[in-house]
């Protein structure tokens, strides 16, 4: 399983790095969105499909703890995070040049998703916020209500 682990944490940096140096390839695109989430994600449904004797559950910590004390369990865990944290940063990404932000000043909230997701895309999600205050779904401006 350790093999897996090293593996898998390895194979994400290349798509990492394509989205901080090339975030408009089409290399990008292929290895960043589709390659190592997908291979990724298949790693994932096999670990969760392999037999289980961990007990636990998720109706408590407890249980939680109990759950991730097998070592598949825990690997697929893992991938789990890997995976949607490099689906935040594609996202990332993408909204940022389709609001033709500086790749300068998106780097380190790439670099903090890769390491910490939630922290990462929050402090995307403020330099967004502070770049364009206006509120926007689907790219569209949306009209403030009021006076």
């Amino acid at each position: 399983m350790n093999a897996i682990f090293v593996a898998a944490s390895w194979f994400v940096v290349p798509a990492w790095l394509l989205l901080l140096f090339a975030p408009r390839s089409r290399a990008t695109k292929w290895v960043a969105q589709f390659g190592v989430p997908i291979t990724l994600a298949v790693v994932y449904v096999i670990l969760l499909l392999l037999p289980h004797k961990s007990g636990g559950g998720f109706e408590s910590l407890q249980q939680l703890s109990l759950f991730f004390r097998n070592d598949e369990v825990l690997l697929a865990g893992w991938i789990h995070y890997l995976v949607l944290d490099l689906l935040i940063g594609n996202w990332e990404t993408s909204d940022a040049a389709r609001l033709g932000m500086s790749r300068a000043l998106v780097a380190p909230c790439l670099i903090l998703t890769f390491l910490f997701a939630p922290a990462g895309w929050l402090s995307y999600i403020l330099l967004r916020a502070v770049r364009d205050p206006s509120p926007r779904v689907s790219g569209e401006k949306v009209p403030r209500s009021g006076v």
